[in-house]
């Protein structure tokens, strides 16, 4: 009887100890500047996990880092230093500047040079590059002369140094927040951290569950000139995630709309009605560099593309006044077809 007696004591004290289990985790979050836009770092603090403070050292050395190698916006970083030699020099390079080349690489060849890290010099012609000198319209011929110093080819690898056949300029810009992405996530994970939502410059990662069980949701924005709207609402799990859209990027002369991804087959921007594209892919590095592949092929190869590819996308093209979203097979396995938000 005794025994009894005690087993509803012993039952309720396991659930407070249960209890006590589940939701001593709780979610924590930093952020601050960086690549002159912002970082933030959600994650759950459980008690294998590095402290809040060292994390947030280690995110901002990490970016400090890259900074220092793939700023084309400090004249002193490794990239901008090996962008002012001349033809037929090399210079040593640090891992992560060859690693992103060489994705590079591999993105231009896959996509028959939609993408494009040697674009910079025509990014500066229009006005839209770090050495640019206000948004312009340029004459043909700017263009012709700008681009003979553009293209993948004249770049290569030699053990640790990148070389230069031509007088090429390096742009990482279509890839560097996503590789920032990874590298802050693979650095969580070091720590001990086992569920995260990592965002910076809007790319961004996010794995596990919250303390209560919920997933990571992340909404992908409508093209809206003036206002933030949620398109679609999705759970992330493991996932990565870019979104590329020209709906905020551009300027106008004479009533004409020069939107600032540029094509770097054409060296003009590019002139289609794919309003916003959202990559989805486990590298965010990959993800980042695919949405802008896509948004440079536009809505009709852009989607044929990716359909290929089995690329998880989401389109938003223009027609007239109203907007049409569409997405892939591969992003409706991951998320559902969905309604519109």
């Amino acid at each position: 009887m005794a025994h009894a007696l005690l087993q509803p004591v012993i039952v309720a004290a396991l659930a407070a100890a249960l209890t006590g289990c589940l939701f001593q985790d709780k979610v924590e979050s930093y952020s601050g500047p960086t690549m002159g836009s912002t970082y933030s770092v959600k994650y759950v603090a459980s008690g294998e996990a590095a402290d809040k403070a060292q994390l947030q050292r280690d995110t901002e050395a990490i970016l400090a880092e890259i900074d220092r190698q793939m700023s084309t916006y400090r004249a002193d970083s490794d990239i901008e230093t090996f962008n002012a030699l001349p033809a037929g020099e090399c210079m040593s390079m640090p891992s992560g500047v060859r690693e992103l080349i060489l994705a590079g690489q591999q993105l231009s060849d896959e996509s028959d040079g939609a993408l494009d890290l040697t674009i910079e010099p025509l990014l500066n012609l229009w006005g839209f590059g770090p050495q640019g000198q206000g948004e312009r319209v340029p004459s043909a011929e700017e263009i012709a002369s700008a681009q003979q110093d553009v293209g993948h080819r004249y770049l290569r690898l030699d053990g640790d140094r990148l070389c230069k056949d031509r007088a090429v300029q390096v742009d990482f810009n279509s890839i560097a927040a996503g590789y920032a992405v990874d590298k802050v996530v693979a650095m969580l994970e070091n720590s001990g951290v086992r569920s995260y939502l990592v965002e910076i410059t809007g790319e961004l990662k996010a794995r596990g569950r919250k303390p209560d069980d919920a997933p990571w949701r992340i909404a992908i924005e409508a093209p809206r000139d003036n206002e933030r709207v949620a398109q679609r609402i999705i759970e992330l799990d493991g996932y990565g995630v870019s979104t590329s859209g020209d709906y905020r990027n551009y300027f106008e002369r004479e009533g004409r709309r020069y939107s600032h991804t540029l094509d770097p087959r054409t060296g003009a921007p590019i002139d289609h009605h794919l309003a916003a594209v959202t990559v989805i892919d486990p590298s965010t590095l990959r993800a980042d560099g695919l949405s802008t592949v896509l948004m440079v092929m536009g809505p009709e190869r852009g989607q044929a593309y990716a359909a290929e590819r089995n690329i998880a996308a989401f389109f938003v093209v223009r027609e007239g006044q109203e907007y049409i979203s569409t997405s892939t097979e591969a992003f409706n396995e991951l998320f559902g077809a969905g309604a519109e938000q």
